[in-house]
């Protein structure tokens, strides 16, 4: 009996896993190289005044009211979440501190950011992609102009410089939002509220929250350009894009929040070994 020839063998587990690491490992590689190509075109020349003013309009005046809306809800859902294990604790008043923190620190930057990968970074993934898809990409190449630096960098400095603006809106309105619906309706003195969340609520907090984002708007900017700029052929293509480049992005979300959590965290004892509300 004829032997079967190794090329029409099915592929076993273990060569789908070799190809699985092979495609990562690639991806990666490429996403790196992409990055230090858009970084040198940030150092060497500055884009246009104009491109850039678009791309922050577009990026962050469209982006402020799903922002507000988002803000508002979740600083009114932590204090309904919140107010039954406080007010079984005889702590209603120090609810504010807890809605104040958690959204300066963490939930202001990370639902920002999440709003942003969603409108604006599969926005621009599918733009980019269907530009590639229809070789504008390549004319621009062909007229000697660096497509990195007239379309991503442009792009990256706008989610680069916006997403903290977006962040503190985020913040406002979810605090306003938190000490309306106490005060208001669950009926928690208003002038506690505010002394505990001054007392609680550090410089650090505020910091740590803004610096996260500036990481977020950076992680998000990339991550949809890369995606774009290799993206496959046809609508089937453009769309593939704009899901990976919003998914990536939020993985990403999650992943740089938990690490520059952690950092700043030990940056933060280092620094204060006893809190500066103890002191």
């Amino acid at each position: 009996m004829a032997s079967v020839p190794l090329s029409s063998r099915a592929p076993s587990p273990i060569h789908r896993v070799g190809e699985v690491v092979l495609d990562a490992v690639e991806s990666i590689g490429d996403f790196t190289l992409f990055a230090l190509t858009m970084w040198r075109q940030l150092l060497v020349r500055r884009p246009r005044r104009r491109v850039l003013l678009e791309n922050m309009y577009a990026i962050g005046v469209g982006s402020i009211p799903v922002v507000v809306v988002t803000g508002i809800f979740i600083g009114m859902v932590l204090a309904v979440q919140g107010y039954d294990s406080f007010h079984l604790l005889q702590m209603e008043t120090r609810i504010g501190a807890v809605i104040n923190v958690s959204l300066v620190k963490e939930l202001g930057p990370v639902l920002a950011a999440t709003m942003l990968a969603g409108r604006v970074g599969s926005a621009m993934a599918a733009e980019l992609g269907t530009m590639r898809v229809t070789e504008q990409i390549d004319a621009i190449r062909a007229l000697g102009a660096n497509p990195i630096r007239q379309l991503v960098v442009p792009r990256f400095l706008a989610c680069f410089l916006l997403i903290p603006v977006l962040t503190i809106v985020a913040d406002m309105v979810g605090i306003l939002g938190g000490w309306a619906l106490s005060t208001r309706v669950l009926g928690i003195n208003s002038h506690f509220y505010w002394e505990h969340s001054r007392s609680f609520v550090t410089a650090f907090d505020v910091m740590t929250g803004l610096l996260k984002s500036i990481f977020f708007g950076g992680a998000i900017a990339l991550i949809a350009c890369f995606h774009g700029f290799h993206c496959a052929a046809g609508a089937k293509g453009v769309g593939r894009a704009a899901t990976i480049a919003f998914v990536m992005s939020f993985i990403a979300i999650l992943a740089l929040d938990f690490f520059l959590g952690m950092l700043l965290n030990t940056i933060y004892h280092l620094a204060y070994p006893i809190p500066p509300s103890l002191l």
